[in-house]
């Protein structure tokens, strides 16, 4: 049966490429600068920049069935199931050449983080966390010239209620697996960038194996 004629070879592909694909969460609030430190890494280290919302957006663009499923889930204002979001992104990692991952925004609550464990059976190398009090947040939202229609003091409210109360448990759980990276984001752009520099420069060199070695 053609399903189940190398089940060795598959299951031997799938722990090789689970133990050379490394992985780091990015995580922070609104405002804490994700959003510019994310570029730096890329072009300085090489990772690729993963945006689980950007991955949503990119399938709803698709016109898929599954776009059309995950717009009709926001329109009446509720989250899209983790499994979703984490398939897209296990797609996108799997259809990559690139196995070194940078996740920015992700996991934003622990069902999320339970559901990337148990279908993509990686665990992030550390989390990135941007550390900013959230006076500094809102007033950083407040001032950025992006023209969104959700920068205004109450909706910039619920979203720092939604992140300290569903993102915070996240950074706390892997904290307590000595995973955490913690950066103070109140500073220049360049100083938070040296802090990130100094927390990649402690990942260990990928192995590179070839695919022949593992059948």
């Amino acid at each position: 049966m053609a399903t189940s004629e190398f089940p060795t070879q598959k299951e031997g592909s799938e722990a090789f490429l689970q133990e050379t694909t490394v992985v780091v969460f990015v995580l922070g609030g609104p405002g804490s600068g994700k959003g510019t430190q994310c570029p730096k890494i890329v072009e300085h280290f090489g990772f690729r920049h993963l945006c689980a919302g950007d991955l949503l957006q990119a399938e709803i663009d698709s016109g898929s069935e599954n776009g059309t499923m995950i717009q009709n889930f926001k329109k009446e204002g509720k989250i899209v199931p983790s499994e979703i979001t984490v398939k897209l992104l296990q797609q996108a990692m799997q259809q990559s050449d690139n196995k070194r991952f940078i996740i920015d925004g992700f996991p934003r609550n622990e069902e999320n983080r339970a559901a990337f464990e148990n279908i993509v059976r990686i665990k992030p190398e550390f989390v990135l966390f941007f550390d900013c009090p959230e006076e500094e947040l809102t007033k950083r939202i407040l001032n950025r010239k992006q023209g969104r229609v959700d920068d205004n003091i109450e909706t910039i409210g619920k979203r720092l209620k939604v992140y300290f109360e569903s993102t915070l448990p996240v950074i706390n759980y892997y904290n307590s697996k000595g995973k955490v990276q913690k950066i103070d984001a109140q500073r220049s752009i360049e100083e938070v960038f040296e802090d990130v520099k100094s927390a990649f420069a402690k990942l260990k060199p990928v192995a590179r194996v070839g695919i022949n070695e593992i059948m």
